[in-house]
Order: structure tokens, then C-alpha cells, then sequence
């Protein structure tokens, strides 16, 4: 039998409660997407910026929250909240007008911890200067948008850095108090089950947490195209649930699972259809654990 830390037991461990995550927005471009690096951003980002479900770019970090306490309904009454700042790249711009933002986040009363996605390549020093000082005000966490280790792969998908950046920004974060979210993509066109497996195995000896993403198709981006002139196919569900799990197994237990799935918007999904099911899919993939004896660590509460 084997025991993994998901998201809520980490949470549950760190806050002594349960809590949600909110996605805001801080960013509204990428090096990828501004000729600095790339043009057109990786093949498989949407028009936000992976930022579907984050709140609007142009409102208030106050605003933005009330917004997105509104989008999670019931659930998320009276609970305190992570301020995640999801879309485009979080440390690409203006450093000032950035921390200023991410300031007024974690200085808002109901939260209690702010997340910040970005690129591996956008960690210069003054950056690295300002999520120190954020780390001295609130429970900080880093989020790296790595996908894949193969080289073939990170080219075909425009990820426009080498992997040597990841172990570069790695080594730079590892220096402060954050914790580290390392994002991998499960299913990319051309790699094999092995060529994941050792995304996984590189990444799970470097980071703090870990975020498996199945891959999805939407429309408007360059993966969609690909898609529909047959270039390659996406997982089944029950090749997921299986891949998931030869993932989590070897998985050293000291790193945080913080995703085992994900989903783009039902309106921009192309394929697979399956996975706009969210509840079905996590039903799946948990059967699919306990069959192989893998199991989530006991949560602690309070």
C-alpha cells in the first residue's frame, strides 16, 4: 500500500482548515506570446492564458475576489482562501505593479496564502527579490509550467526555454520560503507512457508539489489544428486513470499532489469529450488508486 499527500491534507496540515483556491489574474501577457521568447504562446494555451476560470485582469484584486468567492457558490461560504494568480505568466512585467498586487492579496483579511503561476525563465533577480519579501508576509507558493522534460517535445510544443531553465529556477526558489508546484502535462502528441514517467521521475526529486494535468484540446489554439488534421490522438479515460496512478507510485511521499486531472471550460473543449465530467473522472481515477493499493494520506482536521 502506498500513501500520497494530496492538496486537502496539505492544506488541512499548513492552514489547520480547509480552503479554496481563488483564480485571479495579475498578467495579461507572456514572453512567449510578445516576441520576447516565442510568438502565438505554447500550442495548447488558450486565448487567457490557461486563465479560463480566473477573474478579470482589469478589476481590482478587492473585486476580483468577491468575484470569484461568488463563482464557487455555497462551498466556499466562510472558509478562508488562497489567492491564485493563474493566467498568462505571474512574473512577467512590470516588477513593482506586480508586487503591489500580489501585496494587496495577501493583506486581504480571508487570505491566507497567495499562488503565483509562471514561467521557469522568469525568475531574474529582482523577481526572486520580490517573492522573498512576499514570503515574509504570507504562505507563498511558486507554480512552474514545465509539461515535459523531453526536449522533442518541449520544441514541438513552442515551450521556448530548455529544460535547464526549470533546474536553474529551481535552485533560485529553493533558496526562500515557498513552496514549489511543479506542473507536468500527461498525454503530449509523440511521447510514449516512459517519456512521462520520466518527467515525473525528474521532477519528483526536485520539487515541493506536483500538478498532473491531462492533456485537453481547445479551440482557437494551434493543438486544435493539429488535432483535427489527425495528428495525433488523446488518452482514453481508462489509459489516464492508469497512467495516473504508475505516476503517484513513483512519486516520493514527501511531494504534494496538488492535481491528478484537469479540465478546460465545456464550452472551448474539443477533446477528449470525457473529461468534461469532472466528478466522473476523479470517481475513476480513485477507483483506479484503490484497485493498485495507492491511497490518499489520512486528513487531518481541526
Amino acid at each position: 500500500m502506498k500513501r500520497y499527500i494530496n492538496s486537502n491534507y496539505y492544506c488541512k496540515s499548513v492552514f489547520g482548515r480547509k480552503v479554496y483556491k481563488l483564480a485571479l489574474s495579475a498578467s495579461n501577457s507572456c514572453p512567449n506570446r510578445d516576441g520576447t521568447k516565442g510568438e502565438g504562446g505554447c500550442i495548447f494555451c488558450s486565448l487567457k492564458g490557461s486563465g479560463d476560470f480566473a477573474s478579470s485582469f482589469d478589476m481590482s484584486v478587492a473585486k476580483q475576489i468577491e468575484k470569484a468567492k461568488l463563482n464557487l457558490g455555497e462551498k466556499g461560504k466562510g472558509l478562508k482562501y488562497i489567492a491564485y494568480f493563474q493566467s498568462f505568466t505571474g512574473t512577467y512585467g512590470d516588477v513593482s505593479r506586480l508586487e503591489k498586487i500580489y501585496t494587496e492579496a495577501a493583506l486581504h483579511p480571508e487570505i491566507v496564502g497567495v499562488s503565483i503561476a509562471t514561467r521557469p525563465d522568469c525568475l531574474d533577480k529582482e523577481v526572486i527579490e520580490m517573492l522573498k519579501r512576499l514570503s515574509e508576509i504570507t504562505v507563498l507558493w511558486v507554480e512552474l509550467g514545465l509539461q515535459t522534460i523531453k526536449e522533442e517535445t518541449a520544441t514541438y510544443i513552442n515551450r521556448c526555454y530548455k529544460t535547464e531553465e526549470y533546474d536553474n529556477a529551481i535552485k533560485k526558489l529553493s533558496k526562500l520560503n515557498v513552496h514549489i508546484i511543479t506542473h507536468i502535462i500527461l498525454g503530449l502528441p509523440g511521447e510514449s507512457k516512459e517519456d512521462m514517467l520520466n518527467t515525473v521521475r525528474y521532477v519528483g526529486n526536485k520539487t515541493s508539489g506536483i500538478k498532473l494535468q491531462l492533456l485537453h484540446v481547445l479551440k482557437n489554439t494551434k493543438l486544435a489544428d493539429d488535432y483535427y488534421n489527425r495528428k495525433f490522438e488523446t488518452l482514453s479515460l481508462d489509459e489516464y486513470c492508469g497512467l495516473v496512478a504508475d505516476c503517484i507510485s513513483i512519486i516520493p511521499e514527501n511531494v504534494v499532489i496538488h492535481r491528478i486531472t484537469g479540465d478546460g471550460p465545456k464550452k472551448d473543449l474539443i477533446a477528449p469529450v470525457w473529461s468534461g465530467d469532472k466528478k466522473k473522472v476523479l470517481n475513476a481515477i480513485n477507483s483506479t488508486l484503490e484497485t493498485r493499493g495507492i491511497f490518499p494520506a489520512c486528513i487531518y482536521t481541526k
